[in-house]
């Protein structure tokens, strides 16, 4: 089974290792990897484009790492791939580090003393309403995507037994 995984991993200064380790890993539980990494090489933003859609197309599981990147929320690469994926019927699955929610994150992130809203809704730093419904995501992710606490080996573990059947 073809398993795509998306995420931020691809900017980390070791990504070819990453990549590598992860292919491994996918392997170990009977997976078939698929990387962003996989394509050949360019620099080309349609190019890269193109060759992500292809792979996210070759896959029935897209595998995301949905930690907190560059802000409070997910890479919006990684969440347009989810997307995509899951219009065309693909099974979606997530892994991060903490099941905390996203009222908890954003006031780690931007401090606690996060204030109310006028209708006593948590609020950010922007006077943005926060989304408070005890999830680790945004609804739009939590309700579309089985979502893993833990990491890579924790989510491949969490869906090997569901597609053996």
């Amino acid at each position: 089974m073809k398993i795509y995984l998306a995420g931020p991993d691809v900017f980390r200064p070791d990504a070819l290792e990453w990549a590598e380790q992860a292919r491994e890993l996918c392997r170990r539980y009977g997976f078939d990897p698929l990387t962003p990494m996989d394509p050949p090489a360019t620099e080309n933003p349609s190019e890269i484009f193109q060759a992500n859609i292809t792979l996210i197309r070759k896959a029935q599981i897209v595998v995301a790492n949905l930690e907190a990147f560059r802000g409070s929320e997910p890479d919006s690469g990684t969440c347009f791939e989810l997307g995509y994926a899951g219009g065309l019927g693909k099974k979606l699955f997530g892994y991060v580090s903490s099941g905390e929610t996203v009222v908890d994150r954003v006031r780690r992130i931007e401090g606690p003393e996060s204030p109310l809203s006028s209708t006593g809704h948590p609020i950010d730093r922007h006077g943005h309403q926060i989304e408070d419904f005890q999830l680790t995501h945004n609804l739009m992710l939590a309700m579309s995507v089985q979502i893993v606490i833990g990491g890579l080996e924790d989510c491949l573990k969490a869906i090997r037994p569901r597609s053996v059947s």
